[in-house]
């Protein structure tokens, strides 16, 4: 059995990060003349009461991160960078101007980030009972901020117009050429799930404004299930979405949208009589601006997780692949993709309403075989989900 070094490290500043740096096969790799950075792992474990991290990189190789502070039912959204060459993260900012206006609780409905032109990131969070601004009849609304000019987070608003009727939350997604696209599920007065729709509202102008929102799906959304997003190099949004279908059809659904069209292709089916509020993940090789066009795709149905990559051409989805080893109550997938095409697939085991877990990874090689590079820690927070990606020196990066 291959050798695995643990090293922690206490970290010092307002994030108080605590790194631990798992390293598999490390000095056998360092013997061999080869880089050990492709057998290491680097594990960010987010101090007691920080939730829900959301991370991604940019193209100067600049470590973008939020997290969740406060009480799940009305919380805060906090913003740090780790330049490529740096040793810690930079101060916290907060991103909502209103205090207490995120909500965490059911993990389904944390915030998330994206990252735009030039990297300025946009985060976006369905807002708690006592955010502003809301909707007509102080219906929840979807809040939007990016930052600013200046450097602060801009004043948060409320992109929905017309959809309301939130329950899962939402997500948002960014690309270099300004676009934004801000997506979430609700009924707009209609009432039940077999008739709720993922809605889009897209900014061209880097989130300065946004379009009304759009219906881009058919009808038919599990009501409690969160969403993910990316936008590819052609302008294509792509989204992860639960759909529902009476009586118990609760299918993993990708769509594809521009705005005005839409496509969606069934992952995987599943029949059950409840909400399972699951997650997924989708994001871009090698993270924003680097690699190719390739998204990778993670979702969970009955109890599993499953990963699998996007044609950027056709859309078609290769065959998923799962966890080969033993496992329980799989959920809240995370993926990150290098530019060489290794996968890094992060999920959590024996998580459930109001209940933390354990954290797990797997590397992949290019021909979609497990590697020697995977593992498990504890524990992961109740209401929290583990992220992952490529770091700025071409490691895999993973915050829980």
């Amino acid at each position: 059995m291959r050798p695995v070094i643990v090293e922690r490290r206490a970290r010092t500043g307002l994030v108080q990060l605590a790194l631990i740096v798992a390293v598999v096969a490390g000095f056998a790799a360092t013997s061999r003349g080869q880089q050990p950075d492709r057998d290491t792992v680097r594990l960010w474990k987010l101090p007691h009461g920080r939730l829900q991290p959301m991370a991604d990189v940019d193209a100067a190789g600049t470590v973008h991160l939020i997290y969740f502070v406060g009480e799940p039912t009305a919380g805060d959204v906090w913003y740090s960078t780790r330049r490529r060459d740096a040793e810690s993260f930079s101060e916290p900012r907060r991103v909502n101007s209103q205090p207490g206006s995120v909500i965490a609780i059911g993990t389904v409905r944390g915030a998330h980030l994206a990252l735009g032109a030039a990297g300025r990131p946009h985060v976006v969070w369905m807002g708690s009972d006592g955010a502003a601004p809301r909707g007509p009849d102080g219906r929840s609304p979807m809040l939007y901020s990016r930052l600013g000019d200046g450097g602060e987070f801009e004043p948060q608003r409320n992109v929905v117009t017309q959809a309301f009727g939130l329950d899962g939350g939402g997500t948002v997604a960014a690309d270099a050429h300004g676009r934004v696209s801000v997506l979430w599920h609700a009924d707009a007065g209609e009432g039940g799930e077999e008739r709720r729709r993922v809605w889009m509202a897209a900014s061209t102008n880097s989130g300065s404004t946004f379009a009304p929102e759009v219906a881009v799906s058919e009808p038919g959304v599990c009501g409690c299930c969160g969403m993910s997003a990316t936008i590819d190099r052609t302008g294509t949004t792509r989204a992860l979405y639960r759909g529902f279908a009476p009586p118990d059809h609760r299918d993993m659904f990708l769509l594809s949208t521009d705005g005005e069209t839409f496509h969606r292709g069934r992952l995987e089916s599943w029949q059950l009589g409840a909400c399972p509020m699951s997650t997924s993940a989708i994001s871009m090789a090698g993270g924003a601006g680097v690699g190719d066009d390739t998204a990778t795709l993670a979702w969970e149905t009955a109890g599993e997780v499953a990963w699998a990559t996007v044609d950027s051409r056709t859309s078609a989805v290769s065959t998923p692949v799962r966890p080969r080893t033993p496992g329980g109550e799989r959920k809240h997938p995370a993926i990150a993709r290098s530019a060489d095409g290794r996968v890094l697939f992060v999920w959590t085991e024996g998580m459930s309403w109001n209940q933390g877990g354990t954290l797990h990874w797997q590397e992949y090689d290019r021909q979609r075989q497990p590697t020697v590079l995977g593992g498990s820690v504890g524990d992961v927070p109740a209401w929290s989900r583990p992220a992952a990606l490529v770091d700025g020196e071409g490691r895999f990066t993973i915050f829980y």
